[in-house]
């Protein structure tokens, strides 16, 4: 039986989804969803710790893994141990070896929203997307705040 579900349930239901094929695949990788996000960020330029903190901050409010690290301090820690990110001073940036990681590592993504949206057309989808992204606004939502990558 299919019942009508009202749209939080499936918020919900698809954004846990999306969290576990991101970890079931990302992790085969060794790379968690936070990192590939704070890589992302780092690809548009040099952040300092506060401004990627700022950029993330909607994604570490969400509920995490108990062993998941809630700000972003530990999760850069591995990537500039990995050799992804540098470290100046307070300032982070993406290394060549951690450009051609994100490449990688978007291809996996794109698959994975590929998949997620098989048999859904362009149309649909924007509609979507703008009727989500006009919910937010509805709901307090700041559109002159940055965006954080998903």
């Amino acid at each position: 039986m299919n019942d009508l579900r009202p749209l939080g349930y499936w918020l919900k239901l698809v954004d846990s989804l999306i969290s576990e094929q991101f970890a079931n695949s990302l992790e085969e990788h060794g790379v968690t969803r936070r990192q590939w996000q704070l890589l992302n960020v780092l690809s548009r330029g040099s952040a300092t710790g506060g401004e990627l903190t700022a950029a993330l901050a909607p994604f570490f409010g969400e509920a995490q893994a108990e062993d998941e690290p809630t700000s972003p301090s530990e999760h850069l820690a591995e990537l500039v141990e990995s050799g992804w990110v540098s470290e100046q001073g307070h300032t982070f940036a993406l290394t060549e070896r951690g450009a051609v990681s994100l490449d990688r590592l978007t291809e996996i993504v794109d698959g994975m929203r590929e998949e997620s949206s098989a048999g859904i057309s362009a149309e649909d989808y924007a509609i979507t997307v703008n009727s989500l992204q006009r919910m937010a606004t509805n709901l307090g939502w700041d559109p002159s705040k940055p965006p954080a990558d998903a």
